[in-house]
């Protein structure tokens, strides 16, 4: 995979420039509903008396978007703003969504926020006895754990999943910690993740939400879902 600035010292970007983003083909897979939900937790910019402001940014890219974000360009193009002045918080707002929208051939959101949603209630799949999940209800693997497969870092994440039928523990807990030393991307995995257990399983309603840690003041948390509505939005599994 080449890439414009992954793994190069970079010196200089122009403030908020499209170029500096770099566009990742999602590739061929089947067509899933979804979003990956993008935390930007230190925002900032200039308002129009040229004052500092830091903000919290989401930004929603549709899982099914032709490409998505390269994670270190789209670091390096958000920190440009920090001496960008706008006149109103939107001016910002309407920039990314525009820029990002432009590379990933898809309608992406972006807004400002104070709070993220809570964490839904859930069992904790890792220490369970029994031998299957119960239907339609929401179960949580903490401890996730893989590896990028650019810089081999490790990222580490809790992964949520409902589905309608009955699913073997074993299985589950044998398969979520088969990607300790599996070098992927989040949005990958979590695909990989959502197609596996429906096809293992039969699942005819299923979702599974990564909520992974943040890396560079940016956090990834891809979901997938057989249904156009999710449940899981973006929330964390702690405050910030």
């Amino acid at each position: 995979m080449t890439t414009k600035v992954l793994g190069k010292e970079v010196k200089s970007y122009s403030k908020g420039s499209f170029k500096t983003l770099d566009p990742i083909d999602r590739g061929p897979r089947p067509i899933q509903n979804g979003v990956d939900y993008w935390n930007g937790y230190e925002f900032t910019f200039l308002d129009k008396n040229k004052n500092p402001t830091l903000k919290v940014l989401e930004i929603q890219i549709p899982a099914t978007s032709k490409f998505t974000v390269e994670s270190k360009s789209l670091k390096i193009y958000l920190n440009s703003f920090y001496n960008k002045k706008f006149n109103k918080d939107s001016e910002a707002l309407v920039k990314i969504k525009k820029d990002l929208s432009r590379l990933c051939k898809s309608d992406v959101k972006a807004k400002f926020i104070s709070k993220f949603n809570n964490a839904p209630e859930s069992v904790l799949l890792n220490t369970l006895k029994t031998t299957n999940t119960k239907p339609n209800k929401v179960y949580c693997f903490a401890g996730f754990r893989s590896i990028c497969p650019v810089t081999s870092q490790p990222d580490f994440a809790n992964i949520y999943f409902i589905a309608n039928n009955a699913l073997n523990i074993s299985w589950l807990t044998k398969y979520f910690k088969s990607y300790r030393e599996r070098g992927d991307f989040h949005e990958h995995c979590v695909e990989s993740m959502f197609q596996d257990i429906k096809k293992e399983f039969g699942c005819t309603s299923l979702e599974v939400s990564g909520r992974f840690m943040r890396r560079g003041g940016i956090d990834i948390n891809p979901t997938r879902s057989s249904s156009k509505k999710l449940l899981f939005k973006n929330f964390r599994f702690f405050n910030q």
